[in-house]
């Protein structure tokens, strides 16, 4: 992760706020990082684009362009949005008035305010670009994902697709990385930014450990700059494009733009101090669809939270291992006189002690590993927490169906069934427990703490659900439970 720091905006936002660029982006640099930090999200590295490092790099790829005869210096004019740090087409602006009530263009996108921009600057030959670009998405239909965000390159490249303006004058933008060998230019914040991929793996020297196999994160806004003009970058600096660009929509709140006008605008850190940090990161993964934009509202967190982590999962937890049910807080032992192995679900009746529903919750779970590493893969991260949702919903189901509070524990058949009732919601927590920690870390490592499931046993590749059910040996049976780690997931206040 990291910062994108030069720029005309930041220019403009330093001298606005009395103070240099350098000042202001060392502050907002780290109120990014604590952001990252307070939300639980870890990183390899945080790149700023202002590192000697990065620069270096992009003095290099700059060089890259130019030995192979990519830029030429020409007279360019149009709509440049100060805010967006791009040119705009007349397509894609507005007639507004302005806060004196003169009449103004604006971005049609953002409202941002626009302004006529002359400028003599080096350009980049986008325009040769336009096949090499259609045959790399052909030939890799899965290189921008989802769907609707590549078919949206894909039209991208069916229209006109100018050269690119790659500097800007010195004298109107100082706060960037001068042109090569031409003091007088700057280089376009875009071209220094998108840069970043590379330098923070180590380019030109070892970059090549990572590149191409990377994966960039970007929001729908900043498509264009890394479906078009970075793949063309690359290509026209000798590199391949990255192996995929994964896209995400945007947060609105109840049904509007986020925006600083509107006073709309969430506080991410003032969500985790109301929500907790894995009340809040469970919410935005479970809700968060990459193709479309999501509402956001307290009330909404507030229930989907309740329901899923303090009443589903917690309460799960809390009834298996209450001193009621579970008295030598014990993993205890699976019977197969009581569940034997069946292979189809529905001649299960008149089988031990399980029914029907009882087999087609072990297969769901049974199943889930693999489905949810499939889903994670595809960066679909919301269709997995359904699958573990409704799996949960289907083992309170077991665990009220049989009731096992109900069950004599002096008779000796009716304790052999309590213990497997109780092994396996447990294996299920123990599965929902593992598969939940990237996503609520916090509580997941507090569920497994309290099954004992050690540090070691944490793993997706060694992740076997019921193993006594095919007949294998359970490394987790007759082990001691771990302390009372209190309740799992405290319930949100209205």
């Amino acid at each position: 992760s990291g910062t994108d720091e030069h720029g005309l905006k930041i220019q403009q936002a330093a001298a606005a706020a009395g103070t240099s660029p350098a000042e202001l982006c060392e502050r907002v640099s780290g109120l990014f990082r604590q952001a990252l930090t307070q939300a639980g999200v870890a990183y390899t590295d945080f790149t700023r684009t202002s590192e000697p490092r990065h620069q270096r790099a992009v003095r290099h790829f700059w060089g890259a362009l130019r030995d192979g005869g990519m830029l030429y210096k020409g007279a360019y004019e149009g709509w440049y949005c100060a805010a967006e740090e791009s040119f705009l087409p007349e397509s894609q602006l507005a007639e507004r008035t302005d806060a004196q009530g003169r009449p103004c263009k604006v971005s049609l996108e953002t409202g941002h305010e626009v302004h006529w921009t002359k400028e003599e600057n080096y350009m980049f030959r986008l325009s040769a670009f336009r096949d090499p670009l259609q045959n790399w998405l052909r030939d890799n239909p899965r290189a921008i994902f989802p769907d609707p965000f590549y078919q949206c390159v894909l039209r991208w490249l069916d229209e006109d697709l100018p050269d690119l303006s790659v500097s800007r004058e010195r004298s109107r933008l100082q706060w960037g990385i001068p042109v090569p060998s031409d003091p007088t230019q700057t280089i376009y914040v875009w071209v220094d930014a998108l840069v970043n991929y590379l330098s923070v793996v180590g380019y030109p020297e070892s970059h090549g450990t990572w590149w191409p196999a990377v994966h960039h994160v970007v929001g729908k806004d900043i498509l264009k700059f890394h479906a078009l003009y970075w793949p063309a970058l690359l290509l026209a600096a000798g590199l391949e494009p990255p192996e995929r660009i994964l896209v995400h929509s945007h947060w609105t709140v109840r049904g509007q733009k986020m925006s600083k006008s509107l006073g709309n605008v969430v506080d991410p850190s003032a969500c985790v101090r109301q929500h907790g940090v894995d009340g809040f990161r469970y919410f935005l993964l479970r809700q968060g669809v990459p193709e479309r934009d999501c509402d956001y509202y307290d009330e909404k967190v507030v229930k989907l939270v309740n329901s899923e982590l303090a009443d589903a999962l917690g309460g799960l937890l809390n009834r298996t291992t209450a001193p009621s049910i579970n008295p030598s807080n014990t993993y205890p032992r699976f019977s197969e006189s009581c569940f034997p192995k069946v292979l189809d679900s529905r001649k299960a009746k008149g089988t031990g002690r399980a029914c029907a529903e009882d087999y087609e919750l072990v297969a769901a779970v049974a199943s889930l590993p693999a489905q949810v590493d499939s889903y994670f893969e595809s960066f679909q991260i919301y269709k997995a927490l359904e699958c573990i949702a409704q799996c949960v919903r289907q083992t309170n189901g077991f665990f009220q169906r049989h009731r096992p509070w109900k069950l004599d524990r002096r008779d000796a058949a009716e304790q052999l069934w309590l213990d497997t009732i109780l092994h396996i919601t447990l294996e299920c927590l123990r599965v929902y427990g593992t598969l939940l920690q990237p996503v609520v870390p916090h509580m997941a490592d507090k569920l497994l703490s309290r099954l004992a499931v050690g540090p070691g046993e944490r793993g997706l590749s060694g992740l076997i659900f019921l193993a006594r059910y095919d007949g294998k040996p359970c490394p987790f049976e007759g082990r001691q439970l771990g302390p009372d780690t209190g309740i799992l997931f405290h319930r949100l206040g209205k």
